[in-house]
């Protein structure tokens, strides 16, 4: 072997025992930073510290408690509102809160509201009485749900005051739009009637379907028992298997006694039978569902005059006959209103869902159109919250900044 080749060899020797050595060394640094770590005292959780317990928190489904009505009172066709849109009723944590205080009709109206506030702060914001003013005022009565006519008939008299001078700025039109929507509202008679005697006293109620009749019917159920009347309810309406059985909740909650017929039996038929049974247990009031009808069909609407002329061939008196209107509907519900009256001799309305998207003009269309008194008013989920309407309280509220 030439010398060259015993260099190369040295070379390659020296390199291959540089590269062991560099290993043996890193493996030795790793074994004994391993046996630092092993020789550490190790650290004893305490026992205490060591469990952690979570509580999962205790939920209420609402139709387990009365004071709703946008879940468990109208789980049916005849609320929609009751479900999510999911369709799955609603859950609610338990809160261990002191109770709200009743909150006033400017709260529960704050949606509604919305149509007039925008339009009243820009004519208050204004130096005079100038035709944007009459624009703007008329603009929002018409979204409001009040419909032209009603529009009109409150406007008109006021271009007639501002021009004779009698009002002078924005302040004084808005005070005196006030009173003149207070003054279409006022003098109907809003009481609901009972019989004189001691006999029994009939109130139905009709309708379309969804806009909360069985709510309504066992709200009023529970303030007329708790005013200290005795109450029969009737499940008239018996092409919902849904509804009897709501009825049926309603009646377990208030206190009240019902009568049920067979699913698709003449409604007429059961109304009959409650009349007869309160009459005979003495009873002081039959509240009566009926089934949902569009006002648009006439067929159905003549069902509803048969269940009225059934109703008094017994020993009681239809005192009240209550048209249920949902208020989000608009111009459409008073629609409603003028083919139940036609149809069932409507005595009162009551108008739901007002605390809602509702506008709240319909109020004045119905009974200004139609001279048709609005009795009650929907203004929430809460038990009390369907309400005595008071002409004062609510143009207060809805007209407002």
């Amino acid at each position: 072997m030439d010398q060259n080749n015993w260099i190369y060899l040295v070379l390659i020797l020296l390199v291959l025992g540089f590269g062991a050595g560099v290993v043996i060394a890193g493996r030795r640094r790793s074994s004994s930073s391993e046996s630092t770590r092993n020789q550490q005292p190790a650290v004893r959780i305490p026992e205490q510290q060591a469990q952690v317990s979570v509580a999962e928190p205790e939920v209420v489904v609402r139709d387990a408690d009365p004071a709703f009505d946008g879940t468990s009172d109208e789980v049916g066709d005849d609320d929609e509102d009751a479900r999510d849109d999911d369709g799955v009723i609603e859950v609610a944590e338990t809160s261990t809160a002191e109770p709200e205080a009743p909150r006033s009709m400017r709260d529960r109206l704050a949606r509604a509201r919305g149509a007039f506030s925008d339009a009243i702060g820009s004519v208050l914001g204004r130096s005079g009485i100038d035709d944007i003013v009459w624009e703007e005022l008329e603009d929002a009565l018409l979204i409001a749900d009040v419909g032209i006519g009603v529009a009109n008939s409150l406007l008109d008299p006021l271009r007639h005051r501002v021009s004779n001078g009698e009002i002078e700025n924005p302040e004084a039109l808005i005070t005196a739009l006030r009173e003149s929507m207070v003054a279409q509202l006022e003098g109907a008679n809003r009481e609901l009637t009972m019989r004189d005697d001691d006999g029994t006293s009939i109130w139905l109620f009709v309708g379309v379907n969804g806009v909360g009749k069985t709510t309504t019917i066992g709200k009023l159920a529970s303030r007329q028992i708790a005013a200290g009347s005795t109450v029969l309810l009737s499940a008239g309406d018996t092409f919902r298997a849904a509804a009897a059985d709501q009825l049926q909740m309603w009646a377990e909650r208030s206190g009240a006694d019902i009568v049920r017929g067979a699913d698709g039996a003449d409604p007429s038929s059961v109304v009959f039978d409650a009349v007869e049974r309160a009459t005979a247990k003495g009873f002081d009031l039959v509240l009566a569902d009926t089934a949902g009808r569009l006002h648009n069909k006439q067929n159905l609407m003549d069902e509803l005059s048969k269940v009225r002329r059934v109703a008094e061939k017994g020993s009681g008196v239809v005192t009240e006959t209550l048209l249920v209107i949902d208020a989000t509907t608009g111009q459409n519900g008073l629609a409603q209103a003028r083919e139940f009256a036609a149809a069932t001799g409507v005595t009162g309305v009551v108008v739901t869902k007002l605390d809602g998207s509702a506008k709240g003009g319909i109020v004045f269309a119905v009974e200004t159109e139609l001279g048709i008194p609005v009795k009650f008013v929907g203004v929430g989920e809460q038990i009390n919250d369907l309400v005595p309407f008071d002409p004062t309280e609510f143009v207060d509220a809805l007209v407002s900044v």
